[in-house]
């Protein structure tokens, strides 16, 4: 298996707390990209890395 078969890991930090846009204040992603995460494959991991950066840009978490 090449380094680019492998599943990409799960963004999670142990900060686990959803806001109240069910948004995790850890990792920036959704309730539902959470419980989908083991279900993607590592494009759909992809996108849902672009928007957890663009989550914690808007948040002021990243600049």
């Amino acid at each position: 298996m090449s380094d680019s078969d492998k599943p990409i890991g799960s963004p999670c930090v142990s900060l686990c707390a959803l806001d109240e846009d069910d948004v995790c204040v850890g990792c920036q992603r959704s309730a539902d990209e959470i419980r989908r995460w083991g279900l993607m494959d590592n494009d759909e991991r992809r996108q849902v890395l672009r928007q957890c950066a663009e989550r914690a840009r808007a948040s002021g978490q990243l600049i």
